[in-house]
């Protein structure tokens, strides 16, 4: 299956996914600064969130802490940039070892209309079973994005209502064991550069 999953990302890309990469034009300099900060030296990225794990469970941001989290949102039907993110956090910790102990990748749905713990739970365990995969309300959503500067929306399909898209950012967010950003990537970011990024931070 895991293998069957990299294919497909491949073969999405090629087709011309990556271009999911830049929904919004500029988008991550005027979320995070040039250099991944705002004008204070400090980014505006993260807060307090409530929302349901792949297990059926809540969990809020304290649930994590002490821990790094590699925090990456999107939705269960993403054909390309979605699983290709996840492929790369997951080869990423794989490749660091034992460091990865230290870390919780997150995936956030932005779809929760569709994406219910179920559906989370089938979809994350594809890439890496260290994944945690959130879904909630729609207003849960809503209150982490915000709180992660992350933009999205629906995309209507009219020939078929319930296979709409969701345009969403594709950052990959480090948050620190405190909670509070310390870096981010893309899922264009090498798995070379990504691991030697971790490997130094943690």
């Amino acid at each position: 299956m895991r293998a069957k999953m990299i294919a497909s990302v491949i073969a999405g890309l090629v087709l011309g996914g990556i271009a999911a990469i830049a929904i919004i034009p500029g988008v991550q300099d005027r979320v995070l600064g040039p250099a991944g900060t705002a004008g204070s030296g400090k980014a505006l990225v993260g807060g307090p969130f409530t929302l349901t794990d792949q297990a059926g469970k809540t969990v809020t941001d304290k649930d994590f802490r002490g821990r790094y989290m590699l925090v990456f949102f999107g939705y269960t039907h993403c054909p390309d940039i979605c699983p290709a993110g996840l492929q790369l956090i997951s080869a990423a910790l794989d490749k660091i070892g034992s460091k990865a102990d230290k870390v919780t990748p997150i995936f956030v749905s932005v779809d929760p209309q569709r994406d219910t713990p179920e559906t989370l739970a089938t979809y994350v365990k594809n890439f890496n079973d260290r994944i945690v995969g959130l879904t909630g309300t729609p207003e849960q959503v809503a209150a982490i994005a915000k709180a992660y500067r992350v933009f999205y929306e629906k995309t209507p399909n009219e020939n078929d209502p319930s296979s709409y898209g969701m345009n969403h950012t594709s950052i990959i967010y480090l948050m620190g064991p405190d909670g509070e950003y310390v870096s981010h990537f893309t899922a264009m970011t090498s798995l070379d550069d990504m691991a030697a990024k971790l490997g130094k931070i943690l």
